[in-house]
């Protein structure tokens, strides 16, 4: 069972400690400024039987190239584990890792459990050892030791793929439906295109964790350290230094394994520690794109239904199917006759109104057949209005139907091209699939 290192020390009993802590402080600040450790004014390490005090003064000596077997062995007697917790990250914050030892390492970390939190003494060790502050071996010990307890196995591959490729977009619209969005979004189709599209980007974010950086300025410390990474201040190992040398000090939410792993793998982490989690997190990652890999192999479907112009056609191989057309047509023509402006006997009875009055302007007044003709004129020109209506409807329906044909044919022709890019698809979602396995072979690297 792994201790929290961090808790707070017990100080009863123990003189006044308030110097010792303030110098503490003080001596966390010249770490990280310039990695060196000003000697302490006199009497403020005496504070008998408080770890703290010797793990310093063997700090100091550590430092100044000086034997601290004697320091050592005091703060270890007092508190063995943070006594190594403290001093593999104080010489790791003073870019002096190489001087840790492995004995201090494997106290400092501690047993690991993916059934218990990660404590902050465990993460703090971890992001320093990913960072290179212990040198390769310091690289190796943690990721050995996270490769004997994590199960990435535990979360769903869905959740790595994720954390790895965020924002990922909703539909992938291959090239040879760009003029059909309604084809690329029915999911036989969308399947294959979007699992391509996931395991290449996949593969290219794989390919980044895993590439050489180009190193930065050289640093003023050796090599091994952080010194000049730019990266200490507010990261666990120097808030887990503060609240090992101040008990009012505390460290952030504890976070399972498989949650720091799934942090670790965001586009937005330090690229040593995705490197680290990549590793562990292989065989489930492996598997998803293996997954991946074969949903680019699925067969486009025999035949599709597809809303076009607004009605539903089935789209086989050899041509749009004659039934679903003949069903679109007919809708249309039923929906190209609007209703009349005006009751549809009008024009007939403005042509029986005209005879009648004609008829009565021979018994009565010549006054009657001018409103016949009246009557006879509003009949007919109802009469060409409708005739010009229907002859514009006919035109308009007869485009739609050719645009129906157009578009169903060229539908179809567009599945033929699907048809022929999912052979590339699929070849290379293999290539992208072979190279994303050589790289999960590779590991982080080391140096």
């Amino acid at each position: 069972m792994s201790m929290d290192l961090t808790a707070g020390p017990d100080l009863s009993g123990l003189i006044d400690a308030t110097e010792l802590h303030r110098y503490a402080e003080e001596l966390l600040v010249h770490l990280v400024a310039d990695g060196t450790a000003p000697k302490p004014a006199p009497g403020v390490t005496d504070v008998p039987g408080y770890w703290l005090a010797p793990a310093i003064d063997a700090l100091i000596q550590i430092i100044d190239g000086e034997d601290a077997l004697d320091a050592l062995t005091r703060a270890a007697r007092h508190d063995e584990g943070k006594t190594a917790l403290f001093l593999c990250l104080a010489l790791a914050l003073a870019g002096q890792g190489d001087r840790v030892h492995a004995s201090w390492l494997a106290t400092a970390f501690g047993d690991l459990a993916a059934d218990r939190p990660v404590l902050p003494g465990q993460r703090a060790v971890w992001v320093a050892a990913a960072r290179g502050a212990y040198g390769p071996a310091g690289k190796i010990f943690v990721l050995r030791r996270l490769d004997a307890v994590a199960n990435p196995h535990e979360c769903e591959p869905e959740r790595w793929l994720k954390a790895l490729l965020p924002g990922e977009p909703k539909v992938v619209i291959p090239p040879s439906l760009l003029d059909f969005p309604e084809l690329a979004e029915l999911p036989a189709l969308q399947r294959p295109a979007y699992a391509a599209d996931r395991l290449a980007r996949l593969r290219a974010r794989c390919t980044e964790i895993t590439s050489p950086r180009k190193p930065a300025d050289p640093p003023a410390h050796p090599p091994t350290g952080w010194r000049g990474s730019g990266m200490w201040p507010e990261t666990e190992p120097l808030e887990v230094l503060r609240s090992l040398i101040n008990p009012s000090a505390h460290t952030g939410p504890l976070s399972s394994l498989n949650d720091h792993l799934l942090e670790d793998l965001q586009p937005n982490s330090d690229p040593r520690l995705a490197a680290l989690a990549l590793h562990v997190a292989a065989p489930v990652i492996r598997q998803a794109a293996e997954e991946l890999a074969a949903a680019t192999r699925a067969m486009p479907p025999a035949e599709v239904t597809v809303p076009i112009m607004g009605h539903p056609i089935t789209l086989r191989p050899d041509g749009p199917d004659p039934d679903s057309i003949m069903e679109a047509e007919s809708r249309i023509r039923a929906r190209a006759v609007p209703p009349e402006p005006y009751p549809t006997w009008l024009p007939q009875a403005l042509i029986g109104v005209a005879v009648v009055l004609l008829g009565l302007s021979f018994a009565l007044t010549l006054w009657l057949a001018l409103l016949a003709v009246l009557a006879g004129g509003g009949a007919g020109l109802l009469l060409l209005r409708r005739r010009r209506r229907e002859e514009a409807e006919a035109a308009l329906v007869g485009k739609q139907l050719s645009e129906l044909r157009e578009l169903a044919d060229r539908a179809v022709f567009a599945l033929h091209e699907y048809a022929r890019e999912s052979t590339r698809r699929a070849e290379a979602a293999e290539r992208d699939l072979a190279e994303l396995c050589r790289l999960l072979r590779r590991g982080p690297r080391a140096a």
